[in-house]
């Protein structure tokens, strides 16, 4: 109740620079607890990571449009290669120095392409509606999956990974999102007739990859043996458990919805 209206509010209100810089501000505290539970150990280790993150935003924001767009598509790459991950879950579970190259890597590869396709979204025509459209969808993909898999759950979609997450979840999830594209595009963002269905199908296949986000957050944690991210939100988490279905879900959008021309 608290923060939904705040993000919204953020979305729509603020001015370019100020969103980029409010948003920047969440996903870093979500780099400072990704260094936690990739097993930086160091708080000076963890601050040079976080600094190293800074610089890296900063580049973002003075690149070209065309750099922007690339670093978007490093961030699909990315994710497209995450399943892989889940699948073969105990890669980099070992407190190894490789094991922290990787989730260091890792980071920077999920968290920067997501920033970046925000200001890219946020910056264009009708940007701030476009960007709310997003987490309008990965909100309802959450919600739509947790009354699904109350209500019909009983097969495990990753019991090694997320115990609780279900088959029925997912269904539930892309049904909802299916139904809320169709009517937010078309009476909202004004998608063409044409593009209508191909603009269903780039939020379905967002919402798979958002709830990718999802599990390998929780793929990281229970690598470290750990519950939530932080205590940033009460009840609620770290910045990670906030945003990481967003992370995924960011890019994908962003990139298919340059590839269908919207």
């Amino acid at each position: 109740m608290v923060l939904a209206p705040a993000a919204i509010a953020g979305v729509l209100l603020l001015p370019p620079v100020w969103f980029a810089s409010a948003l920047g501000l969440l996903f870093l505290i979500g780099v400072w607890e990704w260094s936690q539970l990739a097993g930086w150990q160091s708080p000076f280790a963890r601050a040079v990571l976080l600094a190293a993150h800074v610089v890296l935003g900063v580049s973002v924001w003075f690149a070209s449009d065309l750099a922007r767009m690339q670093t978007v598509w490093c961030g699909v790459a990315f994710w497209f290669l995450a399943p892989w991950w889940l699948r073969h879950y105990h890669f980099g579970e070992q407190a190894r120095k490789r094991s922290l190259a990787i989730k260091t890597m890792a980071c920077a590869l999920a968290i920067v392409p997501a920033w970046c396709a925000a200001i890219v979204l946020d910056e264009r025509a009708g940007g701030p509606l476009w960007l709310l459209f997003v987490l309008l969808l990965v909100w309802c993909a959450d919600s739509c999956a947790y009354f699904a898999g109350r209500r019909f759950g009983t097969t495990k979609l990753a019991p090694s990974i997320s115990p609780g997450k279900t088959t029925a979840g997912v269904y539930g999830a892309l049904a909802g999102c299916a139904l809320f594209a169709l009517a937010f595009g078309h009476f909202a963002l004004a998608v063409p007739a044409s593009n209508l269905l191909a603009f269903v199908a780039l939020c379905i296949v967002t919402v798979v990859f958002s709830i990718i986000g999802d599990l390998l957050e929780s793929l990281i944690k229970r690598h470290s043996h750990a519950k939530d991210s932080g205590t940033l939100f009460p009840g609620h988490g770290g910045a990670l458990d906030r945003f990481d279905s967003l992370f995924a879900a960011l890019p994908i959008f962003v990139a298919g919805r340059q590839v269908l021309g919207l």
